[in-house]
Formats: C-alpha cells, structure tokens, sequence
C-alpha cells in the first residue's frame, strides 16, 4: 500500500481515536462500531486510503472528511470540543529536532 499522507494519518487516528472512546458510528445505521476491523476500514474508506476505490473517489473522501472536521462535526469534536483534533496533534508531536548542517553559524 502506498504511503499516507500527513491528512490521511491524521483522519486515520481521529477515526481511531472515536473508536477506542466508543463514538465511532457506522454509516446511515447510526449503529456504535464494535469490531477493530471495522473501524479500520471506515478509517481507510474516510480517509481515503483504500485500496478498493478508486482514486477519484478516495480523493474525495478525505476532502469530505477534512470539510467534517473543519466544521467540527466529528464524533470526537462534538464530545470533547472543537479544538480536540489540535490537542491530538500537538500530544503526538515529540521535541523539535534540526538536521545537523542547517543551522546558520557565525563567522568568528
């Protein structure tokens, strides 16, 4: 499988993120996702990294989803608020790290 993007990741963990909270729903149902493996593939279908769709639908998708998070009707962002996806993000950020040679150094 090809390799995600950073978008896709981050969809991928909030679909996860629902799941392992008990918030993630399925489809038109509204029914509570029980099995990993679901969750799984609604993440991969709603982030848009299946492999069983097409490209232009996979783009798609996670246009959808991100349009969904943007205005903050996410499972997650209705239970624990609106700027719940930055705090996930910023929790999975380690230190700052710089390459060795990209630093400017003083002629002295």
């Amino acid at each position: 499988m090809a390799k995600q993007s950073r978008g896709q990741k981050k969809t991928m963990e909030r679909v996860m993120h629902e799941f392992r909270h008990g918030e993630l729903e399925s489809g038109r149902s509204g029914r509570k996702v029980k099995s990993r493996r679901q969750a799984i593939a609604i993440g991969l279908s709603e982030s848009g990294s299946s492999k069983y769709q097409s490209k232009r639908e996979n783009e798609r998708k996670l246009r959808r989803s991100k349009e969904k998070e943007r205005r903050g009707e996410t499972a997650m962002q209705e239970k624990e608020g609106k700027g719940a996806l930055r705090k996930l993000d910023n929790s999975k950020r380690g230190p700052v790290r710089h390459r060795a040679g990209s630093r400017k150094r003083s002629a002295a």
